[in-house]
């Protein structure tokens, strides 16, 4: 049990980081980039959803690159600004930036599915459990060429990778995030399952992973 003492100087420091790491995963890069670049609401484009994958649908590879750097580096921001303050901010501050970016207050809390988000969040509170992730995600994505599968595979080991590199608090926050990525891409895996998820390069137009 922590001392009440203690706590009681700790916990406003702890909320602090969990709103600071959900305000900078709010912020829907996305959505605000294709607006500045004249593609109007990206909500309104392809699958419309806010993220990278959506982005690219605007034929803007640029744009949509800026957005999966941006969308990354929000969550690794938020992570590594609450370290100043210890691991347990850190933690929530990664938790609340997942938070976010899948349910931002501003877009009515349907926001995206958390994948680059989740992966900076990762490489920055620690950074063996992110290049694992990362990888993961190239080999199934070179060898079955399923975008969302890839991200699936890729957060669903990362607890255990995180249980071995950074302990039991860091792979609670990978269970946390894997929990929230599966939620968000229940309509891919209903298309997994199904055989009718399209494969990455396919023109079949599809829900973005």
């Amino acid at each position: 049990m922590p001392d009440p003492i203690s706590w009681g100087f700790t916990w406003p420091y702890l909320l602090a980081a969990a709103v600071a790491g959900y305000l900078l995963g709010s912020i829907p890069f996305g959505l605000v980039l294709s607006k500045l670049a004249g593609y109007g609401d990206i909500r309104k484009i392809g699958s419309g959803n806010i993220g990278a994958t959506n982005v690219l649908r605007t034929g803007n590879k640029p744009l949509a690159a800026l957005t999966l750097i941006l969308d990354s580096g929000k969550g690794a921001f938020a992570v590594l600004l609450a370290n100043q303050f210890g691991p347990d901010a850190a933690v929530l501050a990664g938790a609340g930036s997942m938070l976010g970016h899948t349910f931002p207050v501003w877009l009515g809390f349907n926001g995206g599915k958390g994948v680059a988000t989740a992966l900076g969040v990762l490489l920055a509170i620690s950074w063996p459990v992110g290049v694992i992730a990362c990888a993961t995600w190239l080999l199934v994505a070179f060898a079955l060429r399923y975008s969302s599968l890839s991200a699936l595979v890729a957060l669903g080991v990362s607890p255990f990778t995180a249980w071995w590199f950074a302990g039991p608090q860091v792979a609670q926050l990978c269970a946390f995030i894997a929990l929230l990525v599966y939620v968000r891409h229940h309509a891919n895996i209903r298309r997994l399952l199904k055989g009718e998820e399209p494969k990455i390069g396919s023109k079949k137009k599809a829900e973005a992973a």
